[in-house]
């Protein structure tokens, strides 16, 4: 298991680097200078000093070309700096770990809101399969798979404030036990509670056919201990390995989720990079991103031997 997870991570580095070598191509050669920007919003004549901003531009080492500016950053990254962001000069580590945990406890919360609410939905939608049950429960799984979160987003906040008119704003953050939690974490995990509720009914009704089960519900067990006991677990294989794409987006979703209900989490983060065209930060998002992927996938490499040790003979035989 050990050599497989090293494995993994050698060949998810090429990978990362060649993801961070487009996403700095795309700064460097985009429209946006972040020297000139801060210029540019500057009060008063000297915001077309042209002298100072090629002097910080010196300083800052965007004078260099663009292979010698991403060599230097890689290289100071093995050496644990992050750098200092171009519009603020603040540590980008330090602005990082100070949003980090926002997004990380939201992507918690909705895994598990995910888990708890799509699962037993596609159990049941399955166990009623062509009931209308079925079709209610397939039929909403596909309306919030339609709906991007920039768009749910403002359409339940208005919602709610039209249905309460006493009611609060939900802006701003105060922890995952705030109430102004809910409706972000409703937002956030709409694609994925539809993306698993699919995933599970179509498991569930290959699962019925198997002989285990007849054999089950022939002998009279009952319906609630055949779910449980013989259907659950070789149902979760096909549905954990849809970690990687819900983990992608999650943290697609955060994006918009985070500047509708202004959370000061990464894809806030994010968005300010993008707006100020701060390489550093846009860097070290993308950086993130790339491990948090990479690390729901290989976790159901690990976890899918566990649930289906056929797996690991197949593995074991290579």
């Amino acid at each position: 298991m050990l050599r497989y997870v090293l494995t993994r991570f050698a060949i998810w580095i090429p990978s990362v680097l060649v993801v961070m070598l487009a996403v700095y191509a795309l700064a460097f050669y985009g429209a946006g200078d972040p020297i000139k920007l801060i210029f540019l919003r500057a009060p008063g004549d000297v915001a077309y000093n042209p002298q100072r901003i090629e002097a910080i531009r010196e300083s800052a080492g965007l004078n260099k070309p663009f292979i010698v500016q991403f060599g230097l950053y890689i290289w100071n990254l093995l050496h644990g700096q992050f750098g200092n962001s171009l519009t603020s000069g603040r540590s980008v580590w330090a602005m990082v770990s100070a949003a980090a945990p926002v997004s990380f406890q939201l992507a918690l919360c909705s895994i598990i809101l995910t888990a708890v609410v799509a699962i037993p939905l596609g159990m049941i939608a399955a166990l009623n399969q062509n009931s209308r049950i079925d079709y209610a429960i397939l039929g909403s799984a596909l309306f919030l798979w339609a709906i991007p979160a920039y768009v749910a987003g403002p359409m339940l906040m208005v919602g709610l404030i039209v249905l309460l008119p006493g009611a609060s704003v939900p802006y701003g953050w105060g922890g995952i036990f705030d109430v102004r939690i809910l409706l972000p974490l409703l937002v956030l995990s709409f694609q994925p509670i539809a993306l698993i509720v699919r995933q599970t009914r179509a498991a569930v009704i290959e699962v019925l056919s198997e002989d285990f089960v007849r054999t089950a519900r022939a002998k009279g067990v009952p319906e609630i201990i055949v779910a449980l006991r013989h259907i659950l677990r070789p149902v979760l294989t096909p549905v954990v390995t849809q970690l990687g794409l819900i983990m992608i987006t999650i943290v697609n979703g955060a994006i918009f989720v985070e500047l509708v209900f202004g959370l000061p989490g990464l894809g806030r983060l994010t968005v300010q990079a993008l707006i100020n065209s701060d390489y550093p930060v846009i860097l070290a998002i993308t950086l993130i991103g790339s491990f948090l992927v990479m690390v729901s996938n290989l976790l159901v490499d690990v976890l899918y031997p566990l649930l289906d040790p056929r797996a690991n003979d197949s593995r074991r035989s290579r």
